[in-house]
């Protein structure tokens, strides 16, 4: 029912822009977990280049859903980019720009009071009240049930948790409202102005973490793909890197390796 609802949203919203007919604004689908850094990036660019950008967040794969029934819209940013990989041959998805990584922590309530451990086995944990991402909706639940079932995990961390969530951030308000001990989450969720305050991220180790890269995609539906594609540079322009490095989906390494990624 939530999900039906968040639809009916992206629906109602995409009616009041079919048909904008200024060339200058331009409307980005990004997945929950990246919308503040692209929000800051957006302001900045809007200044520059005289343009208005409207941002619509969500699941990724529900964001792609209604970008594709819709056809209205210039970039795509989902939460891993194995949704470039699997969706590319449908002819949405056009030019990409790497701009950083996702990658899953264990988050727990700041403190962490349950003594909980950094290892994926605590998701198998009777003892803990454990919420996790829904595969069929975003990024997170794609990326959680990838990594579980590789170590042999899923179906036993399914079956232990208290219920599924459709996004990064019903994950994180699952731990807030004390509902949850133990989420898997991007890790980029606990810097959040609004989650630092009450979450920790247990750090796991790279081999465990699914480190996902993150990569804007143009759309075919653009109609100003000349300013989209000015916007993807500037997204992975030094500028563009500190900011995501300031939200937590860049480090130091990733930094000096930038320019070096391959996709």
């Amino acid at each position: 029912m939530k999900l039906l609802k968040g639809l009916v949203v992206v629906i109602l919203f995409l009616s009041t822009v079919v048909h904008a007919e200024s060339k200058n604004e331009l409307l980005f689908y990004v997945g929950i977990t990246m919308v503040k850094p692209v929000n800051e990036l957006a302001k900045n660019f809007e200044k520059a280049n005289n343009c208005t950008i409207k941002i619509l967040q969500g699941g990724s794969q529900d964001l792609y859903d209604s970008a594709k029934s819709s056809q209205v819209g210039d970039l795509y940013l989902p939460g891993s980019v194995s949704y470039r990989d699997k969706l590319l041959k449908e002819g949405l998805l056009l030019d990409g720009k790497f701009v950083g990584y996702n990658k899953l922590s264990l988050v727990v309530k700041k403190g962490n009071p349950k003594n909980v451990k950094a290892s994926l086995d605590e998701l198998t944990n009777e003892k803990l009240n454990v919420v996790l991402g829904n595969e069929q909706s975003g990024s997170i639940g794609d990326a959680t049930k990838k990594l579980l079932t590789k170590f042999d995990l899923y179906e036993k961390a399914i079956s232990n948790s208290l219920y599924l969530v459709p996004d990064s951030r019903n994950l994180i308000n699952s731990i807030k409202s004390g509902e949850a001990d133990l989420v898997l989450n991007w890790h980029a969720t606990t810097f959040w102005d609004d989650n630092k305050e009450f979450v920790e991220a247990i750090v796991l180790e790279d081999k465990y973490s699914d480190k996902a890269k993150l990569v804007f995609n143009l759309l075919s539906t653009s109609k100003n793909k000349e300013l989209s594609k000015k916007f993807m540079d500037y997204a992975s322009s030094i500028e563009g890197r500190e900011v995501f490095k300031k939200y937590g989906f860049l480090d130091d390494e990733d930094m000096k390796n930038f320019d070096k990624v391959v996709f």
